[in-house]
């Protein structure tokens, strides 16, 4: 009879460790809304450049986003993944900006790059 309830005992315990575990990691992903690269497209006399292009290359898939940034010059990626390494640079009436890299091992939340094309 001893035997029985240590095994009942033993299996509540496992049971609550494994509810226990399941909520935290549901709670994790939740609140995991991945990554915020933002930024300003400026000029040589740091005015912003509308009408700039923004491209945010994925550096494991090779994938593409492009931001068309408005007057203030700014631009956002929402949502990106912190377990890659992205590229960023901007054109500009057929100039090109130095490319950036947001490293997976730079564990900031939100990152600003300003991108400046010299033209």
């Amino acid at each position: 009879m001893k035997l029985r309830h240590t095994q009942v005992l033993a299996l509540v315990v496992a049971a609550l460790a494994i509810i226990a575990a399941t909520a935290s990691y549901a709670k994790d992903k939740s609140n995991d809304s991945g990554r915020l690269l933002t930024g300003k497209v400026t000029g040589k006399q740091d005015q912003a450049l509308v009408n700039a292009v923004v491209y945010l290359s994925n550096t494991r898939t090779r994938a593409v986003k492009s931001f068309i940034v408005g007057p203030d010059g700014v631009y956002r990626f929402p949502a990106l993944s912190p377990n890659i390494d992205y590229e960023v640079y901007a054109q500009h009436e057929g100039h090109k900006s130095d490319t950036k890299t947001v490293s997976q091992f730079d564990t900031r939340p939100s990152v600003n790059i300003n991108l400046r094309i010299d033209k």
